[in-house]
């Protein structure tokens, strides 16, 4: 098991803490008191617990116990006086209060540790919502539209790890303790504002803070037409970047292509998003039939055309397609056209990468997902893309190193169990039926309503001979929807099953 907290990686397999690409000393006992912690950090651990744990329940002096627990914290860049991870209640005990991330399994070499946690390395930056000044909670839109904005425009500089929108969305409406924010999502610097939309105008402000020290690095209010919103935006974005990282060339955001000539088309993709997020047969239309009308309004905004392509692809790959063929080539057709477009769009060669791996093309899928990272290495989506197009082409073990850069990437990204379960089925595939169990615990943990979810759960239960569980796990799939049958599902899934998927669900009894 590897546990990722801010730069470190502790290593239960390999009895190692890594920070970044440095291996920090550890003695073997301190080891075993951070592992202790860590596995127990959704409650106080006493003394006494730590003495039966660590000790065997031999007598240890209070000095000793001090003494491990200050090598402890020295040992991950805490201290008795910060008290930032592990923390000491009087009279109660310890608890390892830091945002811990798991990966099932142990790496295979140094590379993949280094790896995961180099991205790290650099200035790290997490957009919050924008708080809506406006008075209208219909406009709630329009301020998490200029934070989407705003965090694809970060994303293109390479020198920036930026957090995913869907992540920093899980804060939305909550009172934030911004350094808890930090150390939650790993990041050096916080962004943070609001938007005031009335009457023709609009208005925002933003302030940059260093989440270590809560100081104010930037500050500014920036207003205007709305005719002026992406101006505006793009002078926000180049005055966070000056203050985040001077060194970086003051490159112009070039984002012409993807905006739209007519806000009211911006607004119907805005609106779109969460009826797509949906995966539901009835999202996904309601989806379509937005962007459907933003395209009419210009027929060339990209980012219409990569979600209307994205609906598309979508209803066929679900089974909702009433003409799977066509319905599959108009997907194309719009995601090509985004390409002519902008050839650089990540979010179209990500969908295009996974259309064609699922036509079985894997070349081509390999090449499109390569180029949506290069275009922007820190979408979540295109990890997760090539995590699939990867487990699709057989490449096993480099498919569950792109989904867990994608988890990295966007730890609380509201698809994530999509991410979850198809590293699950990862992980069938190799044989590793404990840790596909665990994707899919965590998947379903995020949603309820997936069915691929449940079938993953299912086949890793069912091999590792856990009937009862595989049989329980089967009847609520039957529940969510009583028609389901292996042979429809492996006809419209095609190349994704293979055969031992399939006999771990008939062990299961999933009707034929």
């Amino acid at each position: 098991m590897r546990y990722f907290f801010e730069d470190y990686v502790l290593n239960t397999d390999r009895r190692e803490l890594h920070r970044g690409a440095d291996v920090v000393p550890i003695a073997p006992q301190v080891f075993d008191l951070l592992d202790y912690l860590i596995r127990s950090r959704e409650r106080v651990v006493s003394k006494d617990d730590l003495i039966n744990a660590i000790w065997n329940g031999r007598s240890v002096s209070d000095a000793a116990l001090t003494t491990r627990l200050n090598a402890a914290r020295t040992a991950i860049g805490d201290s008795g006086n910060e008290q930032r991870l592990i923390k000491t209640l009087p009279r109660k005990g310890f608890r390892f209060v830091g945002q811990v991330r798991e990966v099932a399994g142990s790496d295979s070499g140094q590379a993949t540790a280094e790896s995961a946690l180099s991205v790290l390395d650099k200035p790290s930056i997490a957009v919050l919502p924008f708080e809506n000044m406006s008075g209208d909670p219909e406009q709630e839109y329009f301020a998490d539209g200029m934070v989407d904005e705003i965090t694809t425009a970060l994303s293109r500089f390479r020198s920036l790890f930026v957090i995913a929108r869907n992540s920093s969305f899980s804060y939305k409406g909550k009172a934030v303790d911004i350094k808890q924010v930090g150390r939650e999502l790993g990041v050096r610097y916080v962004l943070e504002g609001s938007v005031r939309k009335a009457a023709g105008k609009v208005r925002i402000i933003g302030q940059l803070i260093d989440v270590a020290t809560g100081v104010h690095l930037w500050a500014d209010r920036f207003e205007g037409d709305l005719s002026d919103v992406f101006t505006l935006q793009d002078r926000m974005t180049e005055s966070v970047i000056a203050a985040i990282e001077p060194r970086v060339f003051r490159a112009e955001v070039d984002l012409a292509a993807r905006r739209p000539n007519s806000l009211s088309a911006y607004d119907l993709c805005l609106r779109a998003i969460p009826h797509l997020y949906s995966f539901t047969r009835d999202g996904s239309a309601e989806a379509l039939r937005l962007v459907s009308r933003a395209l009419e309004i210009d027929p060339r905004y990209g980012f219409a055309a990569t979600l209307a392509g994205s609906c598309h692809i979508q209803k066929v790959t679900q089974g909702w397609a009433t003409d799977p063929k066509s319905e599959f080539a108009e997907g194309l057709r719009l995601l090509r056209l985004v390409l002519s477009i902008d050839g650089n769009d990540h979010l179209a060669l990500s969908m295009l990468s996974y259309a064609a791996a699922w036509s079985g093309d894997f070349g081509t899928a390999r090449e499109m997902v390569d180029r949506a990272i290069i275009s922007n290495p820190n979408a979540a989506f295109a990890w997760s893309t090539r995590g699939w197009t990867c487990r699709m082409a057989g490449d096993l073990e480099e498919a569950i190193r792109s989904f867990e850069r994608a988890v990295l990437l966007s730890p609380f990204d509201p698809l994530l169990f999509v991410t979850l379960t198809e590293m699950g089925v990862a992980f069938i595939d190799l044989g590793r039926f404990d840790e596909a169990v665990v994707a899919a615990k965590k998947a379903l943990s995020q949603t309820q309503s997936f069915l691929p979810s449940y079938c993953c759960l299912i086949t890793a239960l069912a091999h590792l001979g856990r009937e009862a569980e595989a049989k329980e796990s089967a009847t609520r799939l039957l529940e969510l929807k009583s028609d389901f049958r292996i042979s429809e599902w492996v006809s419209r899934s095609g190349l994704r099953i293979n055969q031992m998927f399939v006999d771990g669900l008939r062990k299961a009894g999933i009707p034929e």
